[in-house]
């Protein structure tokens, strides 16, 4: 770990003597092991080169990793396993859902009440990942044409490097009974677990309007955050992404005009969108630079951004469902269950930055809730950072989409919209 710090030091140092780039300080949570990441976890924003924000560095990290066969090797070690199910060094896992959940009913794995058995998919690479986004200039460039193959390959191949495992969902309007009086709808809900629930009866008309849903629902969020935890002073939603796989309108994303289009594709891969590094970063560039923000805008100095985020701030995303879930439900894992996990780094390669989120790998312990039948009033809270380090709270909880194995063959997919938020004490 004095290893860790020296390099932490000396890079920060060459950073901010070199470029305007914020390096973000290494913040490891007490008690958690250091994650799985390139250069020792340090963010990439440590190797800008002319203001390129490390993206670089990111990119030619990324071919290298393929060139190993690290990556290849775990898909052969899968597909070339005898069929049925595949031990692991964490469990049993499998390679479809349907053999997983075969397992579950043939083992009689069972839930508590309001509870719910099924298959989640986990990432079995313990190696970062990365992925470059769709509108970074790569793609465009035809001197680049092999390592674009390269790079879309592998994002592929990602899910061929994931195993389905039996877990257990707990309703999570339940929580008081597994945490005597610890109600979900408390911040000391989300202090403990990373997750919560609130209530929200929405103005906004239609959720497929970009523009209403930055103008009625933004602000109703902000508000609704602040009565959430009375000790915060702010709140910022940033934006927001709509997910609904029927939808057959138009669904094109248009980042210019702040329009996130609608998603046709559940995330069904457990992860979390931040991490100790991007926590930061992502805020910092929200106050200074309004970089990629739909909501308010920002007006911050560097210096006034550096004092707002040395008191206690978190990343909180909100799920509001549009119509009562039916299918493909939204699941949360309470932060105790894996706070001495560490993390997968994946990095998602910008122009202008390199964002990190993470994965992780599967345990039988982990602790899964979910709402069945969620309604429309009803809001879903997960948090995805928190700048308190010590270990007395959360610092994030993970999440996925799942399918609903107890639903109906004719269940109508999940629509519902997601809004990212910062909440500063």
């Amino acid at each position: 770990m004095g290893q860790l710090k020296d390099i932490t030091n000396q890079v920060t140092t060459d950073t901010q003597t070199n470029s305007s780039a914020y390096v973000p300080p290494l913040q490891l949570t007490h008690g958690q092991p250091p994650p799985i990441a390139a250069n020792g976890g340090l963010s990439y924003m440590s190797f800008d080169q002319n203001g390129d924000a490390g993206t670089t560095a990111a990119t030619q990290a990324a071919l290298a990793q393929i060139a190993s066969g690290e990556g290849q090797a775990v898909i052969d070690m899968i597909e070339n396993a005898p069929p049925g199910p595949i031990q692991t060094r964490w469990g049993i896992g499998f390679r479809r859902y349907a053999e997983c959940l075969e397992y579950i009913q043939a083992n009689k794995i069972s839930a508590p009440q309001g509870g719910l058995a099924l298959p989640l998919r986990y990432t079995v690479y313990e190696q970062p990942s990365y992925s470059v986004v769709s509108s970074n200039a790569l793609w465009h460039d035809p001197q680049r044409k092999t390592e674009a193959m390269a790079l879309r390959k592998d994002e592929r191949d990602n899910v061929r490097r994931c195993l389905y495992f039996p877990q257990v969902l707990r309703d999570a309007r339940r929580i008081e009974e597994y945490y005597p009086g610890l109600k979900p709808t408390s911040p000391e809900c989300m202090d403990k677990l990373g997750v919560a629930l609130a209530h929200c009866e929405s103005r906004c008309q239609n959720f497929y309007d970009s523009a209403e849903v930055e103008r009625v629902f933004y602000p109703e969020i902000e508000k609704l955050l602040l009565e959430f935890f009375p000790d915060a002073t702010d709140a910022l939603v940033y934006n927001h992404d709509v997910f609904d796989k029927e939808y057959d309108g138009d669904r094109t994303e248009d980042q210019d005009n702040k329009n996130p289009g609608v998603n046709a594709n559940y995330a069904n891969l457990v992860h979390n969108d931040l991490n100790d590094n991007s926590g930061r970063v992502r805020c910092r560039e929200l106050l200074t630079r309004n970089l990629r923000n739909f909501g308010r805008e920002q007006h911050y100095t560097p210096e006034q951004a550096d004092a707002k985020m040395s008191r206690r701030f978190m990343s909180i995303n909100l799920a509001k469902p549009i119509q009562t879930v039916h299918q493909n439900p939204f699941v949360l894992c309470a932060w105790p269950s894996f706070a001495d996990q560490p993390y997968i780094t994946n990095y998602r390669v910008y122009d202008d930055r390199v964002g990190e989120t993470t994965r992780f790998t599967y345990r039988p312990e982990h602790e899964w809730y979910w709402f069945p039948q969620q309604q429309p009033t009803e809001v879903s809270m997960l948090k995805c950072y928190d700048s308190i380090t010590d270990g007395s709270v959360s610092r994030w909880s993970f999440h996925t989409a799942s399918i609903d194995p107890s639903a109906p063959e004719d269940a109508p997919c999940r629509k519902n919209v997601v809004v990212r938020s910062y909440v500063f004490f």
